[in-house]
């Protein structure tokens, strides 16, 4: 057998042989480089801009959300305002409705007096026009007794006429 005098065996081939792998290695590397190690890169990449970009949207959205809450709160606030002057309009109208109503009430109530009293007056009126007749009755009837003997009908008109005419209308109004 051949004696050891190397230490490890250090020739030109296992210099070959190590340069060669080497070589592989860094080939191997490079390949790989090229067929691993680039497309999960630009995966990583292209994910962390996808996150970017989620995140510029959400911020984006936070921002709208904080707008449209503003708008929202302004639109709440003039919706209160606006209830308000709708239900002070409504009090104006009921008020001035209910003052219109009031005077309707008020010139119905003088115009069912000014009749009731206009009624009275009629009332008053036939009253004494049937006192009237009643009298001018009860006259023909003592006249007729007195003179019932010998006075005929044209003197009894006469006599009738001339006791109107002394009593006179004013006798009757009072």
């Amino acid at each position: 057998m051949e004696e050891m005098t190397r230490l490890f065996n250090l020739d030109a081939q296992l210099l070959h042989d190590a340069i060669l792998m080497a070589l592989a290695v860094f080939f191997l590397f490079m390949f790989l480089s090229k067929m691993l190690f680039n497309p999960v890169r630009k995966m990583l990449e292209d994910r962390r801009e996808k996150i970017a970009g989620d995140i510029d949207a959400a911020e984006s959205d936070k921002k709208d959300a904080a707008a449209l809450k503003a708008e929202y709160e302004s639109k709440i606030r003039d919706i209160d305002k606006e209830a308000e002057q709708i239900l002070s309009e409504a009090r104006r109208k009921a008020q001035s409705n209910a003052s219109r109503i009031e005077d309707e009430a008020r010139g119905e109530a003088a115009r069912i007096i000014q009749r009731a009293n206009e009624e009275a007056e009629l009332s008053r009126k036939r009253a004494m026009d049937e006192v009237k007749q009643e009298m001018i009755t009860i006259a023909s009837m003592m006249a007729a007794k007195v003179v019932a003997a010998n006075i005929n009908a044209t003197i009894q008109e006469t006599l009738v006429e001339e006791t109107l005419k002394e009593m006179g209308d004013s006798t009757w109004q009072s």
